[in-house]
């Protein structure tokens, strides 16, 4: 007998059975154990109010501070050096179980919709723009009150968002997340990465037909089926569920008339087979003007010689223009950066200089990416605008890589302060970026080939669509090994 197999009851049973046994049996331990799943929520929901409450009414830390002494560095080495790093990780491995089983907002949104006014969803919250118009605000409003330097603006963005979750819960949906679904800031991106992840709850559609209640007796039925209905916070279709983006992996249809089970796939799956049979014109957008442009803009602007050169330039013709007002003028902390203590103050021309930046650098790589994309389905035959969303899809990889970088850079930056040799950082870098350039190029291969059969064709268009992850990864080149 093979390594990859095992005797069990005079039958052979492969890794790969074995293994769909115990993934499968996870799923129903989720589902056989919300309570504890809720426990651990209000365990998380505690940590959150530290977190991102109380440092906000203390005194920031003085120069010689550590992480382990003060409560305000140890939360901003928690909260953006560890937590959110790991969240974004955790979506490329468990999908969304983040949210389902973790999340504070999450979880307090769903309570609060189980004691409101349980109104209609309205069709303006319903708009399929949000989740790049919430990230991209989110992101430029960070940045202009230095969201991840000071605790008081984490409370004002942070606090005013978990704020945000409370009401849309109170007054729309009976139990249900309505927050989570559409106004998130985040809950596009996580959508998007959980696409890669290599666990989903799949849901057999014949199974679920076979499984109508006027089929069997619930003595007939297998003990793992259940036909009990299924409250699915996030308003999933669970019948017609065909990836996992939208799933929050919380179990609770585990075993779902007996065609729901937590499965092990392949990580090019949902994005090969899927993502191209319903074309999503806004994923587009959040993956090539959003993870790729605003927020590469957000992470550059402050090591970048451009900005330095524009801000000094302007200055100085609003000196020759009489017009020095707007270098006088000193916005406070909740609009513009205002630390005179730390020597960290934003003028109004530091401000307006900042939105430009962020805004120009989401034009020029946004619209640099579509071409390249552009150019590549063009290659595949005659124009479709499917095919080019379907290729913005295999860019998932390096967008959410280039984010999980920039966001670690403050990890980095707070263990180098507390003498922590870090010399390996570099080289990881050029790894994860390396790995993220090949896994998108692997996909974009794929792909094509769904659409041409001609092997020149599909190598002409993911050649060209190299140039857009050449454009990507040069983006954080830039950051972390030139500036």
């Amino acid at each position: 007998m093979s390594e990859n197999s095992a005797m069990a009851g005079g039958q052979s049973i492969s890794f790969r059975e074995r293994r769909d046994v115990v993934i499968a049996a996870l799923g129903d331990w989720l589902k056989r154990n919300q309570g504890t799943i809720r426990s651990i929520q209000w365990v998380v929901v505690a940590f959150y109010l530290l977190l991102v409450a109380v440092p906000a009414f203390l005194p920031l830390p003085g120069r010689v501070a550590h992480i382990w002494s003060n409560l305000t560095l140890f939360a901003q080495f928690c909260f953006w050096g560890i937590w959110w790093p790991a969240v974004l990780l955790s979506m490329v491995v468990v999908g969304r179980a983040w949210c389902g089983i973790m999340c504070p907002e999450g979880n307090l949104t769903e309570i609060v919709s189980g004691h409101g006014l349980g109104l209609a969803i309205p069709r303006w919250l319903k708009w399929k723009g949000w989740p790049f118009v919430a990230f991209s605000c989110t992101t430029v409003y960070g940045q202009m009150v230095s969201v991840y330097q000071y605790p008081k603006p984490v409370l004002l963005i942070l606090g005013g968002s978990t704020a945000g979750a409370i009401v849309i819960g109170y007054l729309y949906g009976r139990n249900k997340r309505v927050w989570c679904r559409y106004l998130c800031p985040v809950n596009g991106v996580f959508g998007l990465l959980a696409k890669l992840a290599p666990l989903h709850f799949r849901v057999d559609s014949d199974a679920w037909a076979r499984s109508r209640p006027s089929h069997a007796s619930a003595e007939q039925r297998p003990p793992h089926q259940s036909l009990e209905p299924i409250n699915c916070a996030p308003l999933v279709a669970i019948r017609t569920m065909k990836g996992a983006g939208d799933c929050h992996m919380c179990g609770r249809c585990s075993g779902f008339r007996g065609a729901v089970a937590l499965e092990f796939r392949s990580p090019t799956e949902e994005i090969v087979r899927i993502a191209g049979t319903q074309p999503k014109p806004w994923e587009t957008v959040l993956i090539l003007f959003g993870l790729m442009g605003v927020a590469v803009g957000a992470f550059h602007w402050s090591a970048s010689p451009w900005f330095i050169d524009i801000k000094q330039n302007a200055a100085l013709w609003l000196i020759d223009h009489g017009m020095t007002f707007v270098l006088a003028v000193q916005p406070p902390w909740w609009i513009l950066t205002d630390y005179p203590d730390r020597n960290d103050m934003m003028t109004l021309l530091d401000g307006a200089v900042l939105i430009g930046y962020i805004l120009a650098t989401a034009l020029v790589m946004g619209g640099v990416l579509s071409l390249s994309l552009a150019a590549a389905a063009r290659c595949l035959g005659p124009w479709s605008a499917a095919k080019f969303h379907h290729l913005a899809q295999a860019l998932i990889p390096m967008a959410g890589c280039g984010v999980i970088l920039g966001l670690s850079a403050l990890t980095v930056t707070l263990l180098h302060n507390e003498g922590f040799a870090l010399g390996f950082v570099p080289a990881l870098r050029l790894l994860f970026l390396a790995g993220a350039a090949s896994w998108c190029l692997y996909l974009a291969w794929k792909i094509a080939g769904l659409y041409s059969k001609s092997r020149f064709r599909q190598a002409a268009a993911t050649t060209l669509f190299g140039t857009a992850v050449g454009l990507g990864g040069a983006s954080w080149v830039l950051l972390f090994f030139i500036w």
